[in-house]
């Protein structure tokens, strides 16, 4: 709201030395006093799209000094000068405040829907150490596997609402900044997510009663937090979502003791190269997944310490992933029978991805090109061998970060976020998700193929007889 009586202050004071004599300064007076009282409120921490904004008022200032100074100096009003330098004066001010205004509108703080279930939510961020496993991005033979979980569930009650992408706000910088380098980009540009807050309440106490558990992967590179909207809907509707920052391979990943451990990924450039580091991304993965969950089923039973003795029930669990975490939960899935179910957003099967024992909802983006055309060959292989249901859903106007928080504060490009909406994305994913694990976790009798077909393109898979 700030940000928006700044703009329209400065589209003002901007106008003003257009406007007819006896309105002129009166309207000047106005916007520069909105601009001032904006700009004070903002200042302590600016975004840089109100920085380009206030630099038109800057001009407008600058140019009414050196108006002043010349009548003073010269003794004449300077009246001809003056109107062949307010034209372009204007255009370029006019040009800074659209600019301003159009790339806060592109790139906005995000907020979040309000989630659909009838629980608050809290969240928490925990950190565990497998004893039994190398760190495989480090040399060091005594450095054992760390992993970041950050968990959503239904809470006792609401509250103050948690910072986005971090515990804090200077881990919610660290992250943004380490995913803007990952992707090429400043950081500056993803100065609207460390600047938001989510509805769910860090720390809050865990509601009564005995949830089923969602582990989550995220894409490449990518944070735990990155389908934030997502596990907090399913939160409210009753589920406990564990979301894994992986280590080497997320952008940045802020452990307890303070340090960031960056990225290792990279491409080779080389296709068998990178295919197989992919397969080794992939693997660890799904270790972690499989790790979780075992820490899990230890704060539940108690032997871990915390507020959610008998609330997780790991005997109903799902592992989900987006992108490539879509295929580190197949995989962990393939090696682990505790999992019950599986969800896949939009990621693409390793060549050796065996057949699985438990549904699958595999989501996919808009197909538009041969290369998703393959990707959809080899994916829909990998149903049709599985011994269990499996439902492949396609939803038109999507694109891979549909899927993710992306569209609600990336400038709504089809080709990068889809055309679904910023609202109707992350309704569409919450909508698949829940559909789907009501029926597989909770045993919900429904007509999930119905329910899954109004958002799309389904083919469903029926189990693999013969053996197989």
């Amino acid at each position: 709201m700030t940000e928006l009586a700044v703009v329209l202050g400065s589209l003002v004071l901007v106008l003003s030395r257009w406007l007819p004599p006896a309105a002129r300064r009166p309207a000047a007076l106005s916007g520069a006093a909105v601009v001032v009282c904006g700009a004070a409120l903002a200042l302590p921490d600016p975004r840089w799209q109100l920085l380009v904004v206030l630099a038109a008022d800057l001009l407008v200032a600058a140019g009414l000094a050196a108006g002043w100074w010349y009548r003073r100096r010269s003794g004449r009003p300077g009246r001809r000068a003056r109107r062949r330098l307010a034209l372009p004066g204007t255009v370029v001010c006019l040009g800074l405040v659209a600019t301003g205004a159009g790339a806060g509108r592109a790139l906005p703080v995000p907020e979040f829907p309000q989630p659909s279930g009838p629980s608050a939510v809290g969240t928490t961020v925990l950190e565990w150490t497998d004893p039994d496993r190398d760190e495989p991005a480090t040399p060091g033979t005594a450095d054992r596997r760390t992993v970041v979980v950050q968990l959503w569930y239904p809470a006792a009650a609401g509250g103050p609402p948690a910072q986005y992408l971090g515990r804090t706000r200077r881990e919610a910088d660290t992250v943004a900044a380490g995913t803007a380098g990952y992707l090429g980009a400043p950081a500056f540009l993803l100065d609207g997510p460390v600047r938001a807050h989510s509805h769910a309440v860090f720390e809050a106490a865990p509601a009564a009663g005995r949830f089923p558990v969602v582990l989550f992967s995220p894409g490449l590179g990518g944070p735990r937090t990155q389908n934030t909207a997502w596990a907090e809907d399913l939160a409210s509707r009753g589920y406990v979502v564990a979301a894994v920052d992986h280590p080497y391979d997320a952008a940045a990943v802020v452990l307890a003791d303070g340090r960031t451990v960056r990225t290792r990924v990279s491409s080779a450039g080389d296709p068998g190269e990178d295919a197989r580091r992919r397969a080794g991304w992939v693997s660890v993965r799904a270790a972690d997944l499989r790790f979780v969950l075992t820490q899990l089923g230890r704060l539940d039973s108690g032997r871990l310490a915390g507020p959610f003795t008998g609330r997780l029930d790991t005997t109903r669990a799902a592992a989900t992933g987006h992108s490539v975490g879509g295929a580190a939960a197949m995989r962990a899935a393939e090696q682990d029978t505790r999992f019950t179910a599986v969800v896949n957003l939009d990621g693409g099967p390793e060549p050796d991805q065996g057949p699985l024992r438990r549904p699958v909802l595999a989501v996919t983006h808009e197909i538009a090109d041969r290369a998703d055309t393959e990707y959809l060959t080899r994916l829909s292989s990998v149903l049709d061998r599985g011994t269990a249901t499996g439902y492949r859903l396609t939803v038109p106007g999507s694109a891979h970060l549909t899927f993710t928080d992306a569209p609600l504060y990336l400038p709504p490009v089809p080709a990068l976020v889809g055309s679904l909406g910023r609202a109707g994305s992350v309704r569409t994913t919450t909508e698949t998700c829940a559909a789907f694990l009501d029926s597989t976790l909770r045993g919900r009798a429904a007509d999930l193929p119905a329910a899954l077909s109004r958002y799309g393109d389904l083919r469903v898979h029926p189990p693999a007889t013969g053996g197989r």
